[in-house]
C-alpha cells in the first residue's frame, strides 16, 4: 500500500518559516512527479508546487513564488516544502501528492494525483 505522511504544520506569525515534511512509503519519490497542493476552507484546491521526474524542473505559481522551495530526499524517500516570508492568505491546509501532471515549461500543476497525504493545517497569524 502507498502512504503518504506528512509532518511540519502549525502555527506561525506572518514572517516566519514553516518546513514541511512527507514521507513516502509504497512508492518511490524520484520515479514520479511529485507536488504540494494547499486548501483552504471555501476555496478549490491549489497547487503550490512539483518536480518534475523527467528533468527535474520545479514549478511554483506566482503566489508562492521565491518563498516555497520543493525538494526532495531520495535516499530517504522523502519531500519536503520550505515556506518563508509566511503570510496569512498562505493558511491552508497542505498536501503532499505523488504521480500528477507537472509540466514547469508551461506553468502546468495537474488538480489531480494518484496519490496524496492526509494533509497538515498551516496557520499564519497576521
Amino acid at each position: 500500500d502507498v502512504q503518504l505522511v506528512e509532518s511540519g504544520g502549525g502555527l506561525v506569525q506572518a514572517g516566519g518559516s514553516l518546513r514541511l515534511s512527507c514521507a513516502a512509503s509504497g512508492v518511490t519519490v524520484d520515479a514520479y512527479n511529485i507536488g504540494w497542493f494547499r486548501q483552504a476552507p471555501g476555496k478549490e484546491r491549489e497547487g503550490v508546487s512539483c518536480i518534475s521526474y523527467s528533468d527535474g524542473r520545479t514549478y511554483y505559481p506566482d503566489s508562492v513564488k521565491g518563498r516555497f522551495t520543493i525538494s526532495s530526499d531520495n535516499a530517504k524517500n522523502m519531500m519536503y516544502l520550505e515556506m518563508n516570508s509566511l503570510k496569512p492568505e498562505d493558511t491552508a491546509v497542505y498536501y503532499c501528492a505523488v504521480e500528477l501532471i507537472c509540466l514547469p515549461g508551461l506553468n502546468i500543476i495537474g488538480k489531480h494525483a494518484d496519490y496524496w497525504g492526509q494533509g497538515t493545517q498551516v496557520t499564519v497569524s497576521s
